[in-house]
């Protein structure tokens, strides 16, 4: 759900002229919508697990100098489709593994420090309100 989503809800929920009728149709359209999300999020756990381990055994595989180290991941992939099927497909793999190491590279470069000069920060009022 995004961000926009959220604050419709929220709004939705705030206006005081919804009925309760409404109130209890987006609450079970929320529910709804959590159980699809764990769902998928228990999925993508599986999914997640099941490469991991063909890569481990993958590695494990090349330590032991078995004679084919790669059926472990091999297999997992071509169950998911995931093989590449020709030399284009190869090399476009390649450039995104690159670039995508690349990226990660830069996000967990650590971030240049904020000047440490004192910022007054001004609060009013006890209770806040969201901008409507």
């Amino acid at each position: 759900m995004t961000r926009s989503e959220f604050d419709d809800i929220r709004a939705f929920l705030a206006d005081e002229a919804t009925h309760a009728e409404d109130l209890l149709r987006v609450a079970r359209t929320l529910i709804d919508d959590l159980e699809h999300a764990r769902t998928r999020e228990a999925v993508l756990r599986t999914h997640y697990l099941r490469l991991l381990t063909a890569a481990r055994a993958t590695v494990a595989a090349e330590m032991a100098d078995l004679p084919d180290p790669l059926a472990f991941l091999r297999q997992e992939l071509a169950e998911r489709g995931q093989l590449p099927e020709d030399g284009e497909a190869v090399q476009r793999i390649l450039s995104d593994a690159r670039t995508a190491a690349a990226l990660l590279a830069c996000l967990e470069a650590t971030p240049k420090p904020r000047p440490r000069e004192m910022r007054l920060r001004r609060c009013v009022g006890t209770a806040r309100r969201l901008p409507r």
